[in-house]
């Protein structure tokens, strides 16, 4: 049995202090720095985004930007920018056109003449009222939007959703999702490089 002297030496000894501390300490501190840096580069990744995507907006109101050519050319220029910074990312871009602005910016039903009595007075296009067929489907919609870069004149959302594992896979056992998703997008209105496209107007079934 260990006698007094030697008990108290042990207990005032400070030896391996220094590394139990830290054993207790680097782990949660190794774990925040992941976590400021996995957030930083998700944060760089949506600012090149959304700076690749304005880019092309503005390419795109050109009367050249309306070809399919040129649109893949900006979308593989879009794809490029981002899988620098990831590049194992998923990559969606859409674009939608609107007649103007103002449509685009509530994404409303395609206008129509209700009945102003009786049981077609319901708010929706229906017994053969007329609407404007702005998307051009040949069918009422509620969203008036029109899949493409539309004509001149016309406004249109350029959307991109990036989809990509995060740098630090082990961050999901703190729980954050095993993919990072960032998202960008921007109106813009097509230069008045000719005549819009005339409003087709037809009859609800």
């Amino acid at each position: 049995m260990p006698g007094p002297a030697l008990l108290r030496r042990l207990t005032a000894s400070r030896t391996g202090v220094s590394i139990t501390e830290f054993g207790l300490i680097a782990p949660v501190f190794m774990v925040m720095m992941m976590g400021v840096l996995d957030v930083c580069h998700t944060l760089y990744v949506q600012s090149v985004l959304q700076g690749a995507v304005q880019k092309a907006a503005r390419d795109s109101s050109l009367e050249t930007g309306g070809t399919s050519a040129v649109q893949t050319a900006m979308d593989t220029a879009i794809t490029d920018q981002v899988k620098r910074l990831a590049s194992n990312a998923t990559v969606t871009i859409t674009r939608t056109s609107f007649r103007d602005y103002t449509k685009a910016a509530v994404r409303a039903k395609e206008p129509f003449t209700d009945a102003t009595s009786g049981t077609y007075a319901n708010g929706i296009c229906d017994h053969g009222e007329p609407y404007e067929d702005n998307n051009d489907s040949g069918s009422w919609d509620v969203d008036n939007g029109r899949t493409g870069q539309g004509g001149a004149k016309d406004t249109v959302i350029l959307s991109t959703q990036v989809v990509y594992p995060r740098i630090f896979p082990f961050m999901k056992t703190v729980g954050l999702p095993a993919n990072v998703t960032v998202s960008a997008a921007t109106v813009l209105a097509n230069q008045p490089f000719g005549d819009q496209a005339a409003v087709t107007v037809r009859n609800c079934p």
